[in-house]
């Protein structure tokens, strides 16, 4: 007999356990080896090799990297406030983790004759076999991302360092700039979607072989999010919270040891689930050819879809300088924020004309 515990079988929560494992564990390699992907990348486009001693081809950089900085000493200023100084990592960490437990990264599979969503906060209900999940899973990434951000502020503030405050400063602004427009950005995909549920906005993008993706119905809105979501997370070419030719290395220039390494991760961690958001709201997500009938190919395109978005993050950094502070807010406020409005104004036009 089933034991079942809040009106869900057991096997329901061991699903979401192993989910939750699986999701965590394609994060964590994904960031290891993204660090050494683009240093093998953008090796080639400078016409270098990149890491190749460490393993055949530098495959084992990674490892030794974060066995370095494990062993490496901690260091703390003597004049920081020591609480929000070594909290500070944890705060930029976390959200970054957390932020995909609304992105589905697949179908509906069986096990055991269980439906299970491959999708960590959803449950298939045994009646009607309707996914449920969060019906405001956009909100919750939006909000989850949000507060990221305050760690990287509080370790500028923490730190007692003009360099490191400055880099918290100017995170700080650039997040509140550019939330503002990839917002705006997501808004046209609410209007035609009808719905803040992912799992609901990625069924309405399958089908016509790609062409219901929302980056095609909405380019100017994908080309902005995408945009304002690398500005967001401080990558290339709007790296200005740890600009190094200003700012030593901006918030985290106090850091050593294992707490930098966090920074490391937070960032690269933050592309991760942007690349998977912009994946799921304008890539159809786990959609592909054949991936209703073979469910495992679901999580196969999704996965192909995030690394090709993280490539071309990684192509920025290579080809792009970074721009000047007042470049950075003219963009977001005199160019993204009015083009946002315009795009829904249109949209809304069209809903209505249609």
């Amino acid at each position: 007999m089933d034991i079942v515990i809040l009106g869900l079988p057991m096997m329901y929560y061991i699903a979401m356990v192993a989910k939750v494992l699986v999701a965590f564990v394609f994060v964590l390699l994904t960031v290891a080896y993204a660090t050494y992907a683009e240093r093998k990348i953008i090796g080639h486009m400078q016409v270098r090799l990149g890491p190749m001693r460490t393993g055949w081809h530098g495959l084992l950089q990674p490892i030794a990297d974060g066995v370095k900085l494990f062993f490496k000493e901690e260091i703390v200023p003597s004049q920081a406030s020591t609480f929000a100084f070594l909290i500070a990592p944890l705060i930029a960490l976390v959200p970054a983790f957390i932020t995909f437990a609304v992105i589905p990264f697949g179908g509906v599979i069986e096990v055991a004759g269980y439906k299970i969503p491959l999708q960590i906060a959803s449950y298939v209900d045994m009646a009607s076999g309707k996914v449920y999940d969060i019906n405001v899973g956009v909100l919750y990434i939006l909000a989850m991302s949000s507060l990221g951000v305050y760690g990287i502020v509080l370790a500028g503030w923490a730190s007692n360092s003009k360099y490191s405050l400055l880099g918290g400063l100017r995170a700080s602004a650039q997040m509140i700039s550019y939330e503002l427009s990839a917002g705006l950005a997501i808004v046209s995909v609410f209007m035609l979607s009808g719905t803040l549920s992912m799992n609901e906005i990625v069924n309405l993008q399958s089908g016509m072989g790609g062409f219901e993706w929302y980056a095609f119905k909405q380019p100017l809105a994908f080309i902005m999010f995408f945009i304002c979501s690398i500005a967001e997370i401080n990558r290339t070419p709007f790296d200005l919270p740890e600009a190094e030719t200003e700012l030593v290395s901006g918030f985290c220039t106090e850091y050593s040891s294992m707490k930098y390494a966090m920074f490391f991760m937070a960032e690269y961690a933050n592309m991760v689930t942007v690349c998977a958001l912009t994946t799921t709201l304008f890539l159809g997500g786990w959609n592909g050819p054949l991936a209703t009938t073979f469910t495992l190919l679901g999580p196969v395109y999704f996965v192909a879809k995030v690394y090709f978005l993280m490539f071309f993050c990684m192509w920025l950094r290579a080809t792009v300088p970074r721009y000047r502070y007042d470049q950075l807010m003219h963009i977001g406020w005199k160019v993204f924020i009015p083009l946002g409005l315009i795009n829904i104004v249109v949209t809304g036009i069209w809903n209505y004309l249609i």
